[in-house]
């Protein structure tokens, strides 16, 4: 007998995988994402860059990872029935990894996005089917997620899992990403991952406090006022309930002009990441030239196919600033 996605779909813990290379459906390919050497990008050469390559997941994010748990979790709490309409915040990669999980288990999704958000981002949603509303550009996310809120106070159908205040968003890191790394690399001595909702740090942070505590926890943080799309800075004033910053040994401020310097530096290396893997890696070269010898493990959230519009690779430099000033975080 052939079950129904709906009712057959376990947790990312608990997909079977066949092999390293077949799977049983496309869903089992979320995760176990490879980590590779950065030997051009170190700038010790004691002092080893590794990048977990986060794009190599199904919709190219690791919000593949967070929206498979928060949905398989909300439907065996009974949260979330046949019926009910997924609605999210997001200014994009969440919202489509939703997208793709809502596709996949038959749910209505509503996304709530900033109306400037890039159009790579919006045509992947709805090529999965999900429906869009647009809150205002200038508020950026804080104003997506106001008016999602005023939405479910509006109609009882809707469920959001709301991923800055789901705990399955820092528990899957903890669960998944989090052994992940230490499985590959045992000698690990720096995690730095960008500050957005704060799940990714949270849970690999616990992770490997609980298992390797002398490894140093570094969050790639926005300079206040500058744009890292992807990322916040704790000083606007919203703090992600799911965000532990206990699990932090530092956080290292990187502006717009060398997130994108160092993402177009990975490109040239061979890697194709977002915006923020560029704010990761400058934190990550920072932290190099001041360690005698090391093994520093940089989390990629994305690649870089969503970003194509900005013309940020192809653009002189103080162009390429320019062309991302209007985006939102």
């Amino acid at each position: 007998m052939v079950m129904s996605w709906r009712y057959c779909l376990p947790s990312l813990a608990d997909l079977p995988k066949v092999s390293r290379l077949l799977f049983e459906d496309v869903a089992g390919t979320i995760g176990s994402t490879p980590l590779v050497g950065l030997p051009g990008l170190s700038p010790n050469p004691e002092v080893k860059i590794w990048a977990k390559l986060e794009g190599q997941n199904p919709t190219g994010s690791v919000k593949d990872r967070v929206a498979l748990e928060m949905i398989a979790r909300a439907e065996a709490s009974g949260e979330l029935t046949p019926g009910r309409v997924i609605l999210e915040p997001t200014s994009g990669n969440t919202g489509i990894s939703l997208a793709f999980v809502a596709k996949r288990k038959g749910y209505r999704l509503v996304c709530v996005m900033p109306e400037t958000a890039s159009k790579e981002r919006t045509q992947m949603i709805a090529a999965f089917g999900a429906e869009i509303v647009y809150s205002p550009g200038e508020k950026g996310s804080n104003g997506a997620i106001e008016l999602a809120k005023q939405m479910l106070e509006s109609d009882v159908a809707f469920y959001m899992p709301y991923q800055y205040g789901n705990e399955a968003n820092p528990l899957v890191h903890y669960q998944a990403t989090g052994p992940e790394i230490v499985s590959d690399m045992p000698d690990i001595t720096h995690f730095v991952a960008g500050l957005g909702t704060g799940g990714t740090l949270t849970g690999v942070g616990r992770f490997l406090k609980e298992t390797k505590p002398e490894v140093k926890v570094i969050a790639a943080e926005p300079e206040q006022g500058e744009l890292v799309y992807g990322l916040r800075s704790l000083e606007d004033g919203f703090i992600p309930p799911v965000f532990d910053e206990s699990v932090l040994d530092g956080r290292i401020k990187v502006g717009a002009k060398a997130s994108i310097e160092w993402t177009r530096a990975l490109a040239s290396e061979g890697v194709f990441a977002g915006l923020s893997s560029g704010a990761v890696l400058f934190v990550a070269r920072k932290l190099a030239e001041r360690t005698g010898e090391g093994n520093i493990v940089c989390l990629f959230a994305d690649g870089g196919w969503k970003y194509l519009s900005t013309d940020i690779w192809s653009k002189q430099l103080e162009e390429a600033v320019e062309a991302v000033e209007y985006m939102p975080w």
